[in-house]
């Protein structure tokens, strides 16, 4: 196990936080910036049927959506930021550039910025803890804007060659994280689409509607959901396991992000691969690194360990 990841799961105990149930005019504020956005595109697909919006679009929405979640939740997060398993080169890279066209940043930035997130989770150092702001309704609104999205307007950016000289050593990484080489990544979220639009429906109003509804409105899905975990996540839900932070479990978000809204086990036993661990909790991306596992694949898979999990459980 690599410095950077020890780093990110193997932290010394801490005291346990228990925060206050959240006043309902204070959950209120989560409306603002986060649901209405997504209810307000959701709304725009009934309006737009026919003419702007058809079956051709919901089916490559639905076809690549998996592929780019799938790049940050197994990909990004669970393998190379944690290092839940180990896996073969070919894959690796693949799930790079899968993560990679999500429009997050390159795997060595994502990483290095995770890792942080886990060493001072809701503490002073956190990059996006929501709760940096106070309390009260402006209090946490702000703090929700900033968990949500506002820190990645900041100027400084999380130092990659402390928290991820692993993947600095990792020469095809490197290769995938410069500029110029990112950017093309991130052209082929929109290009393939198009291309597929343009193909199936063999006109330029088919690739100019997937581009749209199939590219671009699949980044601000992916983004959005990536995004709540680390806001949501951290503010409403339940908690079933102690962890030194405030992270939560939120059902609603489980199958829209594979599973990685079971987010307070997360936190209380980062390493491994499954998130969703108790009885009833759907966990896509866990299933989908078991298949990997059966295809030989991947191996040395961190699951659920009973005796981690009964120290850390919560009296119901």
């Amino acid at each position: 196990m690599t410095a950077g990841v020890a780093d990110a799961g193997t932290r010394a105990p801490q005291p346990d936080i228990s925060p206050k149930p959240v006043p309902l005019i204070e959950r209120i504020s989560v409306v603002v910036f986060v649901v209405a956005p997504i209810l307000g595109v959701l709304a725009a697909v009934p309006f737009f049927w026919g003419w702007g919006l058809g079956w051709t679009d919901v089916a490559i929405f639905a076809l690549l959506y998996p592929f780019n979640a799938l790049g940050v939740t197994i990909g990004y997060h669970r393998h190379f930021t944690h290092g839940g398993f180990k896996a073969k080169r070919w894959l690796r890279i693949a799930l790079a550039v899968l993560g990679g066209q999500a429009w997050q940043g390159s795997v060595i930035f994502w990483v290095a910025d995770h890792r942080r997130h886990h060493k001072y989770a809701d503490q002073e150092g956190d990059p996006h803890s929501p709760w940096a702001h106070g309390p009260g309704v402006r209090g946490l609104t702000q703090g929700l804007y900033h968990a949500h999205m506002g820190w990645l307007f900041r100027k400084h950016r999380t130092s990659r060659s402390k928290y991820a000289p692993d993947l600095l050593a990792d020469r095809d990484l490197r290769f995938m994280g410069r500029n110029d080489v990112y950017v093309l990544i991130a052209a082929s979220t929109v290009l393939i689409p198009m291309g597929l639009g343009a193909l199936l429906t063999w006109s330029w109003h088919g690739a100019v509607t997937a581009l749209f509804w199939a590219g671009l409105l699949r980044v601000f899905a992916g983004d959005h959901i990536t995004f709540s975990i680390n806001s949501i996540c951290h503010v409403f839900g339940k908690r079933h396991f102690r962890t030194r932070d405030r992270s939560r479990n939120v059902w609603w978000l489980a199958l829209p992000s594979f599973g990685e809204s079971w987010h307070n086990l997360h936190h209380a036993d980062p390493t491994c691969a499954r998130h969703g661990v108790l009885k009833g909790q759907i966990d896509i991306s866990a299933r989908v690194i078991w298949l990997l596992e059966k295809l030989g694949w991947v191996w040395d898979v961190r699951w659920p360990d009973d005796q981690r999990l009964a120290a850390r459980r919560l009296a119901p």
